[in-house]
């Protein structure tokens, strides 16, 4: 099974934080986890120094390839640093941008 995981640290939420399944709006320092398995990718985010992590709301998605997930895994730490309650961006807002 392939598997890819990245994690990007450090991200601030935007006014209005991040809305996870597990706990609602998230806010303030948030790592975000993109972990794509070979056919969808599962995003995640936690609060900083903790180990319990949240799927952010949308999350897993279809994701074609491993490219693609990497590009969504960006997407996903810019719109929680935009905030406003962010969800996993639709995919199919980013592949239409190759």
């Amino acid at each position: 099974m392939v598997q890819t995981t990245w994690t990007t640290t450090g991200v601030f939420t935007g006014q209005g934080g991040a809305r996870t399944d597990g706990a609602g709006i998230v806010t303030g320092e948030l790592p975000v986890q993109t972990t794509w398995d070979g056919k969808q990718a599962d995003v995640k985010v936690r609060y900083s120094g903790t180990a319990e992590w949240f799927t952010l709301a949308g999350s897993p998605v279809p994701c074609p390839s491993q490219q693609d997930s990497r590009r969504l895994h960006q997407a996903v730490v810019e719109a929680v640093r935009v905030g406003g309650a962010t969800t996993v961006p639709h995919p199919d807002q980013l592949w239409a941008r190759r």
